[in-house]
């Protein structure tokens, strides 16, 4: 299977219309945009861990520090713009015994869906940092929005290779102070201005679009990373290396 089947395979469950759910408002600011006027998918990134957070808190988890993402999909069907104001609606789109996914949409005040996401989060023991089961208060607060779906955790793109005949382009990736956030790790919005960097070079691939970014070993402050790229005109592929491991992989084409 090829990056591009592995991701356009992926289910966007549907908004469940039940259970908890949780909106924002908010406006596209100067610094969210591109030249052009339209929401970078970093910036679209960290609006979801926004209202992740401010989700958690208002429905006061039990302990809503101790997760970590290891993927996320965004589905974009029309970029909202410079200056748009937009809601946020998110809803847990599924459970398991050590995650939950997140499920969130990005619509415009009239109501059209403008972005589709969704996050698989761990849930990890705070001594350990190793996964351990979601507590039993969340459970029950996301049961039944989650419609009773179940999630499994398995990556999409780390055991796949780059395409036989793509050309695989290497180039240093700089970690910079500001891609390290309050705890410690490379923010997850970080990852995604690789894709950006991207979008900017290869202008056929534009919305719809579907992207996808997995995260499979932490990135440590002071490492050599490399950014290693396969581009055809309608999919790109993206690995984050550190010496022989992969520690990050994307992937960003068509949405069909």
């Amino acid at each position: 299977m090829t990056f591009q089947q592995a991701s356009l395979s992926f289910e966007m469950a549907p908004r469940a219309g039940h259970g908890r759910e949780f909106t924002a408002r908010r406006r596209v600011r100067l610094g969210d945009a591109t030249p052009n006027g339209r929401l970078r998918l970093d910036s679209i990134a960290r609006y979801l861990q926004d209202v992740s957070n401010d989700d958690t808190r208002d429905a006061q988890w039990s302990d809503p520090h101790w997760w970590v993402v290891r993927r996320t999909v965004i589905d974009v069907h029309e970029f909202p713009k410079y200056l748009e104001e937009i809601n946020l609606i998110t809803w847990c789109g599924g459970l398991g015994s050590h995650w939950a996914e997140r499920r969130t949409q990005i619509t415009s005040l009239d109501g059209r869906v403008l972005v589709d996401a969704a996050a698989l989060w761990v849930h990890v023991d705070k001594e350990t940092l190793q996964p351990s089961r979601v507590p039993e208060d969340v459970v029950e607060l996301l049961t039944t929005s989650s419609g009773g779906r179940s999630v499994g955790a398995r990556l999409l793109l780390r055991q796949k290779d780059f395409a036989a005949n793509a050309t695989i382009v290497p180039s240093p990736w700089m970690l910079r102070f500001s891609d390290f956030d309050a705890v410690g790790h490379m923010n997850n919005a970080a990852y995604w201005e690789m894709v950006e960097e991207h979008l900017a070079q290869y202008r056929d691939l534009r919305a719809p679009l579907r992207g996808v970014v997995e995260h499979v070993v932490q990135v440590e402050e002071g490492q050599n990373a490399v950014r290693l790229s396969a581009v055809d005109r309608s999919e790109l592929d993206l690995q984050l290396v550190v010496g022989e491991t992969v520690h990050a992989a994307m992937w960003c084409g068509t949405l069909i």
